[in-house]
């Protein structure tokens, strides 16, 4: 019954903005979550407050990310891997050279 008491919680009919609620809807989505506007007894969209849908769209970007590294490392072959001193030597890269970049951050 939880679910059910949730999800009618977490919806708001679209007449609500008709009527000039909008501002009430909004503080509910701040205050609360996620608000699904119904129109005509189904879904029309999703408010998220931007901090929320920022956050959503992070963990996405990260999901693909990871899904990215995952599949690279399936034909990964470390024989053919170069170290790091044999691509600066090529490339007349000195460790001032280096010095010189912000350090990179890894997640």
């Amino acid at each position: 019954m939880a679910d059910v008491s949730g999800a009618l919680r977490s919806t708001v009919p679209i007449s609500l903005f008709n009527r000039g609620l909008a501002g009430k809807v909004f503080e509910e989505v701040r205050q609360q979550g996620a608000k699904v506007v119904m129109k005509n007894n189904a879904p029309e969209c999703v408010l998220l407050s931007p901090e929320e849908y920022l956050r959503l769209i992070d963990e996405v970007n990260d999901a693909k990310l990871a899904a990215l590294a995952a599949q690279r490392m399936q034909h990964f072959d470390a024989d053919k891997a170069i170290p790091a001193e044999e691509v600066y030597q090529k490339y007349g890269i000195s460790d001032a050279d280096l010095a010189d970049f912000d350090e990179v951050e890894f997640e």
